[in-house]
């Protein structure tokens, strides 16, 4: 039995903003644009085995409460890459500032934070 993570739904105030950012960083493709439940709208972005869904609904979104702090909130989304140096240097290239590097067993890591303040981890395993 395979099992996997196919997609994980976000709500943003710019779908298509932080989409785009992702398809430069990551070189995803985004997946499907268009209207969503209650009149929303979305951006799926991502690859072939999964997805973010970056969703907006009408009206207005609530402000985010406490990082770390909230039950069944989102702390971070962790991306394995291949090459971390190149994803930090398009991390910078976008205007956003990598911190918390760390080696350790079994690899590499880096963390940042987009526009929004949603928080990514940037993870390479060793071979």
């Amino acid at each position: 039995m395979k099992i996997g993570l196919e997609h994980v739904n976000l709500c943003t105030h710019d779908p298509d903003a932080a989409a785009e950012w992702m398809v430069r960083v990551f070189n995803w493709r985004v997946r499907l644009a268009g209207t969503a439940m209650d009149t929303g709208y979305t951006v799926h972005v991502g690859d072939d085995a999964g997805y973010l869904a970056l969703y907006r609904p009408q009206g207005d979104l609530l402000p985010a409460e406490a990082q770390y702090r909230r039950v069944n909130g989102l702390n971070h989304i962790g991306i394995v890459v291949d090459d971390i140096d190149a994803i930090e240097n398009a991390v910078k290239l976008e205007g956003f500032t990598p911190n918390a590097h760390a080696d350790y067993e079994p690899g590499r890591r880096f963390y940042f934070l987009d526009n929004t303040g949603l928080e990514f981890e940037i993870v390479h395993y060793d071979d």
